[in-house]
């Protein structure tokens, strides 16, 4: 439940607060004077849509906040602590900033979260009803999505589990649109790719060959010089000619050394170490004589490896930087080849899922049918009933659920589907279509509602749906914006006690012009309005029963200090104070 509202520099309010509470809340005030920025608060607190248009003229932002009261709201304080916000005392302030060049900044218990976030968190909270919402609900679209809302948990599921099949169905037919419709370009694909996959099985390279390769070609290529390098540096290690070589030199070194070693121990390591250095001598002559004697010319490997070479040369110019590389792409594409050469069965496999998705879709837009028909009477009922409590007693409402039959095609596609043998037009809220009809006077021949209801009737009627709709969901707090334009007398007052009725199980903000209306609450506010004869400014006034009196008074005469209209004010409090008893102790108040 919201127990406080906070408005700063939004619209013509500088500055207010809104102490809220349980029951029926009503704001008055005169034309002009920002009754609506409280409803444009409560919407930016939901994470509607921000403008800076409605930042105060000279401010640099707009700001407004609301205290949540937790404790009965389940689930709310874990969405709170989720985005990092924290809860108080069982109490969480929502914030949001809109500055004057357009940026929005949004908080939930005093952690900055995206206007998303807040949207989230705050949705469950309010529910908003205004002159707009009449309109929204005209449309055909609306009033499905509002009877789908009253028609509970088990309509919810099937409309949810049909959306999901419906989307599956459009996203496998445009899979099997593209598979027929790509046939030759596959067909193309798989000529190519067999003939690349034949290239390098003919070539059968091994994993790295090509640099294997690569290095003994240029081994037989400078083999002569190779050998000749191998064979000085033999020679230039252990001499056949008897010529001054490593071994002897280093040898001699040994020697000079050891014929000192008694006179001092460095000489001898020294002399260790060189002998050391002979043994390494020794093995690197052998393996240089080795490595001289291996290489021989082969003019006949040459030419095989070379010819081996150009053939994988040949592969990497088309499939790879490398033989590994080539490997990887022969691999892949036999891959690819395989689901290229399986476009009959995938067509198959796709055309039987489409077939399936359509039969389940058929039997679901049925039970979805049955259940919108069964609601749409309950839903009926109820608005009629409420309107004999809204001063129309002789007017019914009906709710039409139809579908559109279409000739049988002659291959299932697109938006149809076949349901209890027929062949109906379909989306993906199904195949129904919603449209709700008022008959305003007995014998009278129910209409759709924009073309059968005068402004004073549609208003009566959209508030007895929302009425009707509001009873049926977990919302604690609903907001309504003038939908009692057009209403007056008696239906006004009809209009009150309905909303005093619906305060005693939920919290209810009504913005009103009628002091029929107004004298139901169990709290009422005035947006008063001053200007300085440049600026005009409002507040938030709450009012105690004498200013009451007199503020319905100037609602009902244009002025507050008519004896007539103070003695008709009094009469609408007291006629109202029987609704506003019912409530519990606590819940009255000016």
């Amino acid at each position: 439940m919201l127990e406080e509202l906070r408005i700063t520099q939004l619209g013509v309010i500088e500055s207010s607060t809104l102490e809220l509470g349980p029951g029926l809340t009503v704001i008055t005030g005169e034309t002009g004077a920002g009754k609506t920025m409280v409803v444009t608060a409560l919407g930016l607190l939901l994470g509607g849509r921000a403008d800076s248009g409605a930042v105060r003229t000279g401010a640099r932002q707009a700001r407004v906040e609301g205290v949540v009261a937790t404790a009965a709201l389940a689930g709310f304080r874990e969405a709170v602590e989720e985005h990092g916000g924290e809860v108080e005392e069982d109490r969480v302030v929502l914030a949001r900033n809109v500055a004057a060049q357009g940026r929005s900044r949004a908080w939930v218990g005093g952690a900055s979260v995206p206007v998303t976030a807040l949207a989230e968190v705050a949705e469950p909270l309010v529910a908003v009803h205004g002159q707009s919402d009449q309109h929204r609900l005209l449309r055909a679209g609306a009033q499905r999505a509002a009877l789908d809302r009253f028609g509970g948990e088990a309509l919810a599921r099937t409309a949810a589990a049909y959306a999901g099949l419906w989307a599956e169905l459009a996203a496998t037919e445009r899979t099997l649109a593209e598979v027929v419709g790509s046939a030759r370009e596959r067909a193309r694909e798989a000529d190519q790719l067999r003939f690349g996959l034949g290239e390098v099985e003919a070539v059968d390279p091994r994993p790295g060959e090509d640099v294997e390769l690569a290095a003994e070609e240029t081994r037989l290529g400078f083999a002569d010089t190779l050998r000749t390098a191998a064979e000085t540096a033999r020679e230039a290690l252990s001499s056949d000619e008897g010529a001054v070589d490593a071994l002897a030199t280093t040898s001699a070194a040994r020697q000079a050394l050891e014929g000192v070693r008694e006179h001092d121990a460095t000489a001898g390591e020294l002399a260790d170490r060189i002998a050391e250095l002979g043994h390494l001598l020794v093995d690197v002559a052998a393996d240089v004589a080795s490595y001289a004697a291996s290489l021989e010319t082969d003019p006949a490997r040459l030419a095989s490896v070379s010819e081996r070479r150009a053939a994988l040369t040949a592969l990497t110019r088309k499939y790879g930087e490398t033989i590994d590389e080539v490997l990887a792409w022969a691999e892949d594409g036999a891959k690819r080849l395989l689901d290229l050469e399986d476009t009959d069965s995938r067509i198959s496999e796709l055309a039987s899922r489409r077939d399936r998705l359509r039969e389940e879709l058929g039997a679901l837009a049925a039970t979805l049918s049955h259940q919108r028909a069964a609601a749409a009477s309950r839903l009926a009922a109820a608005v009629t009933d409420e309107l004999t409590s809204l001063a129309m007693p002789h007017a019914t409402v009906t709710i039409a659920v139809s579908q559109h039959e279409v000739p049988a095609p002659e291959s299932p596609a697109g938006a149809v589907l076949h349901v209890d043998g027929r062949w109906l037009r379909a989306g993906s809220a199904g195949v129904d279509e919603v449209e709700f009809l008022l008959a305003a006077n007995s014998g009278a021949e129910a209409r759709p509602l924009h073309k059968g209801a005068s402004g004073g009737e549609l208003s009566r009627v959209m508030l007895a749906l929302e009425v009707s709709l509001a009873e049926t969901g977990s919302v604690p707090t609903f907001v309504f914006d003038e939908v009692d334009a057009g209403v007056g007398g008696r239906a006004a007052i009809e209009v009150g006690r309905r909303l005093a009725a619906l305060a005693r199980s939920s919290q209810v903000l009504v913005v009103t012009h009628l002091p029929q209306v107004a004298a139901y609450a169990d709290r009422h506010v005035v947006v008063h309005k001053s200007s300085d004869g440049s600026v005009t400014t409002s507040g938030l006034v709450s009012l105690d029963e004498a200013e009451r009196e007199r503020e319905l008074s100037r609602m009902l005469a244009g002025v507050e200090d008519s004896d007539s209209a103070r003695a008709h004010a009094r009469e609408l409090l007291a006629a109202a104070a029987p609704e506003r008893a019912c409530l519990p102790e606590g819940r009255q108040g000016g």
